[in-house]
């Protein structure tokens, strides 16, 4: 029907024409009409009288000349309406037009709205509302603990001066001394001999879950073989001061190493996220900084699963070409978790800038003495930090006690030797270049 000429949907629609031209003025098509009915009689009376035709043709003249007029008024009616007809179809064309470009409009800002991520903003500001909250609650028993102060009444009296006896005067005492950390048992050139000797493995300990206790990363923990058989841990051999040679031995096998179980993994369909030694003397050291470059670029496919451990001192010791280094680092997909942390009044958005994905904290520590680590409540600082994308980590947990509170502060990242200890690492996940190769990186191996 929508391809038929105009005219011929009007004629079928003759009905609704009709009832517009009688409705639009029936009273002056009834007078048009009555003129064109004396037109023909008074054709038919000039050709009766006039040209002397018969009655009957005189009647004839009168049919035709009737018809021929109704026949034209007719057709004026019906052009009249079919240029409504197309005034009305013009006119609907533009509100369905006008209606479509509402509905675009509408589309976008639907669309708008969906890629505002309102839940997020939520989340946000709920967790800046509790922050805020806890921040008043300790003015408000700040301020009433200095009320309290100043209503207390004074003790002392100006009448009972002749008993007073002034305190004596403590003797000065001596600075304790600081211990200097702790030497490794093992010296050093047993340590580089050692190394050297390839009798270096590793173990690994899961950082687990709270509430399932279900593996959410492994460190990747150095042990050293002796002569005897028996495995020595890290804090017995690690050079505290100088030895930065084999130190940077022991974390380009510790990287080598997470490459080899990273690629297994990822091949069985389980891929892992490993916490790799790391410290200032690769970090700084421009030879191995471009090895460790190299490696993450030609693996990038499981690189977001590599992060370094570093320790907060040595992290805020870093210099600027170090600084770049780690942002170099950061942003071929590895990342970094600081362990150690003695405080959390840390700049979070700068160390998410940096890559730097987790914070270590003593378990025991943090909730005997959370004041030692932030201003905030002890439930809002993995909220705060999870602003962030940065993780809150509870290491050293020694009982069932610290995980009830862990878990009621929402720090769900523990770890310690009462949930997992550290083993051995499964053999199928080994390489066997990882126990034959030398330690030193090499750019063609990985």
């Amino acid at each position: 029907m929508a391809l038929l000429p105009l005219w011929v949907r009007c004629y079928e629609n003759k009905a609704e024409s009709r009832r517009i031209r009688r409705g639009a003025g029936s009273p002056v098509q009834a007078l048009v009409y009555s003129f064109i009915a004396l037109a023909a009689a008074a054709m038919g009376a000039l050709a009766y009288f006039a040209l002397a035709f018969t009655p009957a043709n005189a009647v004839l003249v009168v049919v035709v000349v009737g018809c021929v007029c109704f026949v034209v008024v007719e057709r004026q009616l019906r052009q009249r309406a079919e240029r409504r007809l197309e005034q009305a179809i013009q006119e609907l064309s533009r509100l369905l037009a006008t209606d479509a470009q509402a509905g675009a409009v509408l589309g976008q800002r639907i669309n708008a709205l969906t890629d505002l991520k309102l839940g997020q903003r939520i989340d946000m500001l709920e967790a800046d509302i509790s922050v805020l909250g806890t921040v008043i609650r300790q003015v408000a028993e700040a301020v009433a603990e200095v009320e309290e102060r100043v209503d207390r009444p004074a003790k002392r009296n100006a009448s009972a001066m002749g008993d007073y006896m002034p305190a004596p005067v403590p003797e000065p005492v001596a600075p304790k001394f600081t211990a200097m950390p702790s030497q490794p048992v093992i010296p050093l050139p047993v340590l580089r001999q050692a190394v050297a000797d390839h009798r270096l493995t590793f173990h690994i300990q899961p950082v687990v879950r709270l509430p399932q206790r279900r593996p959410a990363g492994y460190d990747l923990l150095p042990r050293l073989t002796l002569e005897n058989g028996d495995l020595a841990e890290e804090a017995d051999f690690m050079p505290v001061r100088g030895g930065e040679d084999v130190v940077r031995d022991i974390e380009g096998t510790a990287l080598f190493e997470a490459i080899a179980i990273a690629r297994r993994s990822r091949a069985t369909g389980q891929p892992v996220t490993l916490y790799i030694p790391f410290s200032l003397a690769s970090l700084g050291d421009s030879s191995t900084a471009e090895q460790v470059l190299a490696t993450l670029d030609a693996n990038r496919a499981i690189a977001p699963g590599l992060i370094f451990l570093m320790s907060e001192s040595q992290w805020n010791a870093m210099s600027g070409p170090e600084r770049t280094v780690a942002e170099t680092m950061a942003r071929k997909g590895a990342g970094f978790s600081l362990t150690d942390v003695r405080s959390l009044r840390v700049d979070a958005a700068d160390l998410a800038a940096m890559g730097v994905r987790s914070l270590r904290v003593n378990a025991n520590r943090f909730i005997a003495n959370p004041e030692a680590y932030t201003d905030f409540h002890l439930s809002d600082i993995a909220s705060y930090l999870g602003r962030f994308d940065i993780a809150l980590i509870a290491i050293g947990v020694s009982g069932e006690r610290e995980i009830i509170e862990l878990l009621d502060n929402e720090i769900l990242l523990v770890k310690g030797d009462h949930l997992a200890p550290a083993g051995p690492i499964r053999p199928d996940l080994v390489l066997e270049s990882a126990r034959t190769t030398a330690p030193k990186l090499r750019r063609a191996e990985l």
